[in-house]
């Protein structure tokens, strides 16, 4: 059975500007400067689509990985899904959720669904998905600081 963790971020800005950088592949590697991502394949600038893939090489956990994604789902401007098809997890799946808020802010709800391949259930818990919380806790506060009246809460 796979892990899966939910992580809010909310962002000074309206829904559609924040689903737009969020699909940016310009955006997402400057947000994972520290693992020296790079988009080496597929869409490799840019808003992506609905059907696009990318292909991503970056350190995490001091390992060289290779993922490819593909854009699975897309309700522009408040939901997409973008999910493993070649990598290092047996399974991941990311939603990225944009809710309008009162006060005109954007709640972005990332829900994560990852299964390891060779470890299971307690290496994902203990070790992958504290890791993720925290890696895509500093994309969102670097998306969030991306807006004039940057900030999360």
């Amino acid at each position: 059975m796979p892990s899966r963790f939910t992580l809010e971020t909310h962002v000074a800005a309206r829904p559609d500007a924040v689903f737009d950088l969020a699909r940016d592949i310009g955006a997402h590697v400057a947000s994972m400067r520290d693992s020296g991502e790079r988009a080496i394949a597929g869409t490799t600038e840019g808003p992506m689509r609905l059907g696009d893939t990318v292909t991503f090489r970056a350190r995490h956990l001091g390992v060289w990985f290779t993922l490819t994604a593909r854009i699975s789902e897309m309700h522009a401007p408040s939901r997409f899904v973008d999910e493993q098809v070649r990598g290092p997890f047996r399974s991941f799946r990311h939603e990225h959720r944009f809710e309008e808020t009162t006060g005109g802010e954007t709640k972005m709800t990332d829900t994560i669904e990852l299964a390891s391949p060779v470890f299971g259930v307690i290496v994902e818990r203990l070790i992958l998905v504290p890791y993720l919380r925290r890696l895509i806790a500093r994309r969102n506060a670097h998306l969030a600081a991306s807006f004039p009246e940057a900030g999360t809460r």
